[in-house]
């Protein structure tokens, strides 16, 4: 029996049908979603994996460079960075919006800025060393830059697809199969009604014909005891025929 107390009734068995089709529908429309994200997950691990190797390379060069530039310039030079870093940054990360399956996640993306930093810098010793750090640790940012915005990605994503999952387990192990089983419930019931209701008819049918029998043959007893005592009843004059009428027209 259903665990929903319902109507058994065809509108009932009607709206239950379509609501367990828009759970199949559902179903199958989620489950898509969900494969759609998984597939999307791996790829973005496989592209963490890369930048994370990347920037760790990257990091590594940049520390040297920094190390030569130490080494080349002296410990000095950091001050003469500092007094010709410019009011506003040279990078700054702008942020857009990308759709994965319905699903909305951050990318971040680096702009370089017009403003530079002042290229006299270290022009006494260990200019060109601190050049190199300069691209070393620009494409060190880079690297960052990639790695926040797939890991963003990641996150958002990840927690989609639990949210996902759980729907489509709620559908496929809670929703389906208790609309399913409230269909059978409400057939079976229609069913029992319908035979009932046959029986009903048949039995009614069977009471008329037996009445319409007894009253036929109270009838006939009736008129076979007027016969029987002579008193037979003369049939009624008609209305409608009437006697003929004398041709006067022809004698």
């Amino acid at each position: 029996m259903s665990g929903q107390k319902v109507l058994p009734s065809r509108m009932t068995f009607q709206a239950t049908k379509n609501r367990l089709k828009g759970a199949n529908t559902g179903h199958k429309l989620l489950k898509k979603k969900s494969d759609a994200l998984t597939v999307r997950i791996r790829q973005i691990l496989k592209q963490i994996v890369e930048s994370k190797n990347e920037m760790g390379t990257s990091l590594r060069e940049a520390n040297f460079s920094l190390a030569a530039v130490y080494y080349a310039a002296g410990d000095d030079i950091k001050y003469q960075v500092l007094q010709n870093v410019g009011p506003q940054a040279a990078s700054r990360v702008t942020m857009k919006v990308d759709n994965v399956a319905g699903v909305k996640i951050p990318v971040f993306e680096k702009v370089e800025a017009e403003a530079k930093a002042s290229d006299l810098t270290g022009l006494a010793k260990g200019g060109q060393k601190l050049d190199q750090s300069r691209v070393t640790f620009t494409k060190a940012l880079d690297s960052l830059v990639v790695l926040a915005s797939l890991q963003t990605a990641f996150v958002a994503l990840d927690e989609a697809q639990k949210i996902t999952n759980r729907r489509v387990n709620a559908l496929e192990y809670v929703v389906i199969p208790r609309l399913e089983e409230t269909v059978r419930y409400i057939a079976t019931e229609l069913d029992e009604l319908e035979r009932e209701e046959f029986v009903r008819l048949k039995k009614v049918q069977s009471y008329k014909k037996k009445r319409i029998e007894e009253e036929q043959a109270a009838e006939e007893e009736a008129a076979q005891r007027l016969k029987a005592s002579g008193q037979v009843p003369k049939e009624a004059k008609s209305l409608i025929a009437t006697d003929e009428d004398p041709d006067l027209l022809f004698k």
